[in-house]
């Protein structure tokens, strides 16, 4: 094994846990704290130059684009997850097929849904009761995500691929130097060419764009250190690999897209309250982001060492990860809640909008954004258990029950039944973040997930 391929592949099924998982884990928090702080831009650049209708425009139109980007988190996870157990079982030899089918996989949905997330855009922007004061910058934001969703789709392919490899130091350089163009092209293309939420939707789609091709030469040129062979036949269809990345991507899938149709429901009543609040919901949505992206790095972390020990069989390991990642998520929680959320929520707001008619809406629902960052903590570590066994039939009902039922009931039943309005439709979409834990630490007792049948056959 060269130098290099120890670099890029990592065997977590020896070694200190705590070690692996934190050094693993790192370039993917920094990672995320750099993805944080250019989706961030967006609505800050955005909202200081143009305003409240702005920032509506970019939280509509994100929101839209979520529903169908996600759809390649949920596919990619499950790439990722399938490389981690073929490695943990010593099944180097499927972990090319497993690369070229996933690209040819996701290459072909990221084009289906493309074309009808152009098609239906309006359809959609009228169904999130998108205010008329920012209808304009939601249409054109979401516009060109559309246009450029194959470079969203691209780049969380082979990240997710070096991911499965053990490899978290490259994509966050990929990331990195995506975080500094989108920075950069916003103040250009809003702040001095004047083209508002069109010009942030261009600066995010012109830097994925970029990590993407960089990505991509990486992985190319590195192939024959890779301890693992990946040749033009890789990327014709594999039944047997492509059956297992359709039965775990689909639950992972149907799970981020439930999620995002049930906050474009919860959005859309919200938006109905007017642009103030509106804003103040995409101020909202960033935090949650912000958490989001924590615990699915977290998540990722976790899903990847657990799935190598349980391809080896290695299930004290497991234990020990689920653990580790438990401490880690609840003490970064804890200092987000102390420090922005009831220690200086005057800052952070204050970042997104200086209208006070915002602002003040924001102070409303300082409570939920604590339940926002604790269920993002409970939840990382039972996700990554579920994934990592590779137990679609668990991640459908999770899909169902978080993406759907619970989302919005709860939704419904604090912001309509108890009557707390717009406030309560948060507080409900907050309390069904807690339904992964739940189910997880279920799963985790029941000693189910002690089987590698989901994905790898002996």
């Amino acid at each position: 094994m060269t130098k290099q391929n120890k670099e890029l592949v990592h065997d977590f099924t020896v070694g200190s846990i705590p070690k692996q998982l934190v050094l693993f884990a790192l370039p993917l928090f920094l990672s995320n704290l750099l993805q944080i702080v250019y989706n961030m831009v967006d609505m800050i650049v955005v909202g200081q130059v143009v305003g409240a209708a702005g920032t509506s425009g970019v939280t509509i139109g994100g929101d839209v684009t979520g529903l169908i980007t996600f759809m390649a988190m949920g596919f990619s996870n499950a790439g990722q997850i399938i490389i981690a157990q073929y490695l943990g079982a010593g099944k180097k030899d499927r972990v090319g097929t497993v690369i070229g089918n996933l690209f040819s996989f996701l290459f072909a949905t990221a084009i289906v849904l493309g074309v009808l997330g152009f098609i239906f855009r309006t359809p959609l922007l009228k169904a999130m009761n998108t205010p008329d004061e920012a209808w304009d910058q939601a249409y054109n934001y979401i516009t060109v995500c559309i246009l450029g969703i194959v470079f969203i789709y691209g780049y969380n392919v082979v990240s997710a691929v070096l991911r499965g490899l053990g490899d978290s130091k490259h994509p966050f350089i990929f990331i990195a130097i995506a975080a500094v163009t989108n920075i950069v092209l916003d103040i250009l293309f809003v702040g001095v060419l004047g083209l508002e939420a069109r010009g942030a939707a261009l600066a995010t789609i012109f830097s994925q764009g970029i990590s993407f091709i960089l990505c991509v030469i990486f992985l190319w040129r590195s192939r024959n250190n890779l301890g693992v062979k990946i040749k033009a036949g890789d990327f014709k269809f594999d039944g047997e690999i492509l059956g297992s990345i359709v039965k775990l991507g689909i639950p992972m899938a149907i799970r981020n897209a439930a999620i995002s149709i049930s906050k474009l429901c919860v959005n859309s009543w919200v938006n109905a309250y007017g642009v103030a609040v509106s804003s103040a919901s995409g101020i909202e949505s960033k935090f949650n982001g912000i958490m989001n992206l924590f615990s699915n790095c977290l998540n990722a972390s976790v899903g990847t060492v657990i799935g190598q020990n349980i391809g080896a069989q290695k299930y004290k390991r497991v234990t020990k990860t689920i653990v580790t990642a438990a401490i880690i998520c609840f003490s970064i929680a804890t200092v987000v809640v102390v420090f922005v959320v009831l220690g200086f929520p005057e800052v952070f707001f204050g970042l997104f909008t200086s209208d006070a008619e915002v602002l003040s809406a924001c102070m409303s629902m300082q409570y939920v954004l604590v339940l926002i960052a604790y269920g993002c903590a409970a939840r990382a570590p039972m996700n990554g258990l579920i994934n990592g066994s590779g137990n679609a039939t668990l991640n459908f009902a999770v899909a169902i029950l978080d993406g759907i039922v619970l989302r919005i009931g709860l939704a419904l039943l604090f912001g309509l039944a108890a009557g707390l309005g717009w406030v309560g439709f948060l507080l409900g979409d907050a309390i069904s973040g807690f339904t992964p834990f739940v189910i997880g630490l279920c799963y985790y007792i029941s000693g189910k997930w002690k089987t590698r049948k989901y994905i790898i056959k002996d």
